[in-house]
């Protein structure tokens, strides 16, 4: 028998792409030793991998590392969306770090190759097709943040973060493992599709004690990474501790890699008469204690973690459909599937403008500061304050913000095709909690500043906000795209129906 196999390298060049500018950005900081060359390398290693991955998503699926009609390697539509989404989130969370790094508050070579490495993590893991790839695909986009939390120099609200961090993803890692092993000790295979022939071929495999364990232990790992309540608390003090760009990063790119994650497992492997009831409990808890949560917030960071928090419960929600027998037919399935799948990249969009928004309305290298710090930042900054104020509402689901409100009708309209009305109306109740500390953030940046006659005293006795070329170009730019999408929606939904 012919144990070589075949390796199609052109299904594997977006992670050839991201994991080369890894390398690319080691080698500039060593031989050229100049910050803004690292830097420029590391933005057009982006720009390329999520080029790289568009133009091999479009050409079709393609598979590689196959073993009979098993493979650990399936690049298609889903693949090319995730890989793409996670190098531009890259790219921005790259352009607003500049001003801190150009600072020195961390060392440039580090920080984008560890940026790289998250990237290529992120690239590999909506491609994974078994087990080890999916779990190791994950770790290498989590392992590089445990460092670029705390890399801030001369911060301990960063260090304290970061060893938060480090804990628990090292209790969610341990989970996620033994679930993957005791799945492993009842079917003897690893690859997606393959736990979901077994498991469907011998029905008695679902009835052991040790099947129900190994699934419960898998999403409790995995509910872990996407911050679901009641395994949640660590994301509002990693968030608040990080600096501001890392925390953006934690809050998309790492964020959507969780997601993915949990739904490869969920709609490939595991059977959904036992995910279902799970995540429908995980959906409710989370989205309804991250929108209770974060209306007593006066920490600008720690209001958009807890509304982080929230908005995972809203992707897991059409995913809660699959408790019913109406939620398991292939038409709601897939549904479900494609609804999470778009409201985590229309989430991604907004999230990642709302980062870019505090950042550019705060000084360079500062955190996130109060909401009081925000108060009639719209007089002193218009435009600025304008597209925060537009993130804002999008994650809120108002017009003008059309891309959170279609990620909010389609998560609807797919747990009413799946007969779960209950779920949906809980989603629609959740919504309009939302809206109250969205809309007061919101009101605050028109609001007077603090003290009559003049804006309010910033962190290190800065008396405006300096203008920021890079981080208003990410902002620009997200706000852009959450417009595009908001009014061509109907592109993602297809991409992640694939």
């Amino acid at each position: 028998m012919n144990v070589v196999q075949s390796v199609d390298s052109v299904a594997l060049l977006p992670a050839y792409l991201a994991a080369g500018t890894a390398v690319l950005v080691l080698l500039t900081d060593l031989l050229l030793a100049r910050p803004r060359a690292t830097m420029v390398v590391a933005a057009l290693g982006a720009l390329g991998t999520a080029a790289g991955a568009v133009l091999v998503g479009a050409a079709g699926e393609r598979r590689t590392f196959c073993v009979g009609a098993d493979c650990s390697w399936i690049f298609g539509g889903r693949a090319a969306l995730v890989a793409a989404v996670v190098a531009l989130l890259t790219l921005g969370v790259l352009g607003l770090s500049v001003p801190a790094l150009l600072a020195g508050r961390s060392p440039v070579g580090e920080y984008c190759f560890l940026l790289a490495c998250s990237m290529t993590g992120g690239v590999v893991l909506g491609a994974a097709g078994d087990l080890i790839t999916l779990i190791v695909a994950l770790e290498t986009l989590t392992l590089p943040l445990y460092v670029l939390v705390g890399l801030r120099r001369g911060s301990l609200a960063s260090a304290e973060a970061a060893v938060t961090f480090f804990v628990v993803s090292v209790v969610a890692t341990t989970l996620t493992l033994l679930g993957a092993a005791l799945l492993y000790a009842v079917t003897g295979g690893l690859h997606l599709d393959r736990l979901s022939a077994l498991l469907a071929e011998r029905p008695e495999l679902r009835d052991l004690p040790l099947t129900t364990a190994a699934v419960a232990v898998l999403l409790v790992g995995l509910a872990f990474k996407v911050a679901a309540v009641p395994f949640h608390a660590w994301a509002p003090a990693t968030y608040d501790g990080a600096p501001l760009p890392v925390a953006a990063y934690l809050s998309t790119a790492s964020k959507l890699g969780g997601l993915v994650a949990l739904l490869a497992v969920v709609q490939r492997a595991l059977p959904a008469d036992q995910t279902g009831p799970v995540l429908a409990l995980l959906a409710v808890l989370t989205m309804t204690v991250g929108n209770l949560v974060a209306l007593r917030q006066r920490r600008t960071v720690r209001l958009l973690a807890w509304s982080s928090v929230a908005q995972a419960g809203y992707i897991l929600a059409p995913l809660g459909a699959l408790a019913l027998a109406a939620g398991r037919t292939d038409e709601a399935r897939s549904a479900a599937y494609a609804a999470a799948m778009a409201y985590a990249v229309f989430f991604v969009v907004l999230e990642l403008a709302a980062f870019a928004g505090v950042t550019a309305l705060r000084p360079a290298g500062a955190d996130g500061g109060t909401l009081d710090d925000l108060r009639g930042a719209a007089r002193r900054h218009p435009w600025r304050a304008a597209a925060f104020g537009l993130a804002l509402v999008g994650l809120a689901g108002l017009p003008p913000g059309l891309a959170g409100l279609f990620a909010k009708v389609t998560v609807v309209r797919a747990l009413l095709d799946g007969g779960a009305a209950w779920l949906a109306l809980v989603v629609a109740l959740n919504a309009v909690i939302g809206l109250a500390y969205y809309l007061r953030v919101t009101a605050a940046l028109w609001a007077p500043p603090p003290t009559s006659g003049a804006a309010a005293p910033l962190p290190g006795g800065a008396a405006a906000v300096p203008l920021v070329g890079v981080v208003g170009v990410v902002l620009a730019v997200a706000t852009v795209a959450a417009v595009v999408l908001g009014v061509a929606p109907q592109l993602v939904l297809d991409l992640a129906g694939r």
